[in-house]
């Protein structure tokens, strides 16, 4: 369900479930956002693909709308994401750069020029199951168990500094390891696409914002060991990005 991250006279910043669509007149974002949280009239700001989770700005206003979207277009407002692979990246850290081209049914595909570029930052880190302090330690879903727990996954981290249709997805595609659950990408099927807007860094009228909420569904993303993995990572804004 739709949850609410942080409220401001301006605008709302509000975590989107999974499968939530952009544009629906009944159970869209914005007509859903509005009777959840009492608001007569909401403007989208930016957007998700529908699959994807996490942070997304509300305005209240047109004008708010219009200057967020000014700091949206200038690449003032940073944006943080959360992804997991079941395929080991080409490298662990970096940046990745390139134009993107249209490709078949929809799909895009990195290229090795660098025209308009699509340029993103990343971390990515392994996710190793814990060993569980005693037999009768488990969790609620199991996760924790070296057994249940699938091995040789790994939690990217990505900064995306321009604002491309599926950059993230086709980026990490590119490393050689795409999203969990991106059947469009050639993924391993999973429960959810692994794909979750952690986190917005900005500044509007001189005071300045970081929020972040992490995933409300997946069960990976639920997982103890995610959690764990979670708190050791700290906030994106606080990472020394490549």
């Amino acid at each position: 369900m739709l949850s609410l991250v942080f409220e401001h006279t301006d605008f709302l910043v509000v975590n989107k479930p999974t499968g939530m669509p952009m544009h629906d007149a009944q159970n869209g974002i914005i007509p859903s956002a509005q009777v959840i949280f009492g608001v007569s009239k909401l403007w989208l700001v930016h957007r998700l693909d529908d699959a994807t989770s996490g942070c997304m700005i509300l305005a209240k206003s047109q004008q708010a709308a219009s200057a967020l979207s000014q700091l949206f277009e200038r690449r003032e407002i940073q944006k943080y994401y959360l992804a997991i692979s079941d395929k080991k990246p080409k490298k662990k850290q970096g940046k990745i750069i390139g134009d993107m081209q249209k490709a078949r049914n929809g799909n895009y595909k990195l290229t090795q020029s660098r025209v308009k570029p699509a340029i993103s930052q990343f971390f990515s880190f392994p996710l190793h199951p814990l060993p569980l302090a005693s037999e009768n330690d488990t969790s609620a879903n199991g996760a924790n168990s070296n057994d249940s727990f699938p091995k040789g996954l790994r939690l990217f981290m990505v900064k995306p500094l321009t604002g491309k249709t599926h950059q993230i997805r086709v980026a990490l595609k590119s490393l050689g390891s795409p999203i969990l659950g991106d059947q469009r990408y050639s993924s391993s099927q999973a429960d959810r696409l692994y794909l979750h807007s952690y986190g917005l860094s900005f500044r509007y009228q001189s005071e300045h914002f970081q929020l972040s909420a992490l995933p409300l569904a997946g069960s990976l993303f639920e997982s103890t060991i995610m959690q764990q993995c979670f708190a050791r990572c700290g906030q994106p804004w606080e990472l020394k990005w490549p």
